[in-house]
């Protein structure tokens, strides 16, 4: 083969470039044509059909913005494809009412339980007082008289209710901003679980009705 027809296979397998320029001349090329960089150029194929169109050539602030467009629509691809995971992974732990309202239970439970303990240890740390307070019955004329031992009794008991009531304060919240997000989860559960139960048919967009 030579040289001559090496080169003209290679153009065919590379494709013809064609574009009509800025004076209106036909132009045609074995690669991008440099005068309709400004213009649409196709790429055809051998057998005469369009491969590929190439827009014009951008400036650099026109390909900044392009690619500002291009980066704000990859986000937007990529946000939603996140959203999906998280919906399969919300749906796959829970797939009926019943499930989630299960684990709502549980961990309301659990702060329940450490509520509980706290209220507990609040009423022993009331009935050590009620201790503290006979013992500072025989110094009710003279309090500065009582031993220093006592006096921190007194302070290790108040501040021990102290801690006790603020977390059980802090419970409370707790158990708020759990309710808080399992009800987000279940508005969104809701249509997730209306989707997966609807028949494939009725995911269709209904039929317009006749004219009467």
């Amino acid at each position: 083969m030579t040289l001559a027809l090496w080169a003209a296979g290679h153009a065919m397998a590379q494709g013809i470039y064609t574009c009509t320029d800025a004076k209106g001349r036909k132009l045609t090329s074995d690669r991008p044509i440099a005068d309709c960089n400004d213009r649409t150029q196709q790429e055809m194929t051998p057998q005469g059909t369009v491969k590929r169109v190439l827009g014009p050539t951008l400036t650099a602030q026109e390909r900044a913005v392009q690619d500002e467009k291009d980066k704000a629509a990859l986000e937007l691809r990529l946000q939603a494809q996140e959203e999906k995971r998280r919906d399969r992974a919300i749906l796959a732990r829970y797939p009926n009412p019943a499930s989630h309202d299960k684990e709502r239970s549980q961990a309301l439970g659990q702060i329940d339980e450490v509520i509980k303990a706290a209220a507990k240890r609040t009423l022993e740390l009331a009935e050590q007082r009620i201790a503290i307070n006979a013992e500072f019955e025989y110094y009710k004329k003279d309090t500065s008289k009582a031993p220093l031992a006592l006096k921190r009794r007194v302070d290790e008991n108040d501040n021990s209710i102290a801690v006790q009531q603020k977390f059980i304060i802090e419970q409370d919240g707790e158990k708020r901003r759990v309710n808080q997000r399992f009800d987000e989860e279940l508005t969104r559960l809701k249509a997730l679980w209306l989707m997966a139960s609807a028949p494939v048919g009725n995911l269709q967009k209904p039929a317009s009705k006749a004219p009467g």
